[in-house]
């Protein structure tokens, strides 16, 4: 089943790679006998469904979890290897759309208001006044 992590982007099946060990957690009598540990990876580097820009933007953005060029997504939630399968191929897409999602906008840094740096002044001569009330009287 092909993985549609934008509308414009989608990883054929072809491309990724499963590989199942025992997982840790709960279990019960099952535990020890069952794969159902899910690691899905995936060849950033060589993939055929990226464009050249993609694939640039991605070996950046996701260059301290790649290896080698693959992307490795473990999941080890659930007990079910189906469901961790699935999960596995959700991080994935979500990762991999987060990594192809645009800059935000810089933030242009602005001044305070005026009425907003009187205000904070008022609070803090206020505050210093009741401070200024719990002390003793000074001795004469």
């Amino acid at each position: 089943m092909d993985l549609e992590v934008t509308p414009a982007l989608t990883i054929p099946a072809s491309e990724l790679g499963w590989r199942f060990s025992r997982s840790s957690g709960p279990g019960g009598q099952h535990v020890n006998t069952s794969d159902s540990r899910a690691d899905l990876l995936w060849d950033v580097a060589r993939s055929a469904a990226l464009s050249d820009s993609q694939r640039t933007m991605l070996l950046t953005r996701l260059g301290p979890r790649l290896v080698s060029g693959v992307i490795t997504v473990t999941a080890s939630e659930r007990r079910s290897q189906l469901r961790n399968r699935e999960i596995a191929l959700a991080k994935l897409a979500e990762q991999v759309a987060e990594a192809l999602a645009p800059e935000p906008a810089a933030r242009r840094a602005t001044r305070p208001t005026r009425g907003s740096v009187r205000r904070r002044l008022a609070a803090k001569e206020h505050r210093s006044a009741t401070k200024r009330q719990r002390q003793r009287p000074a001795a004469e």
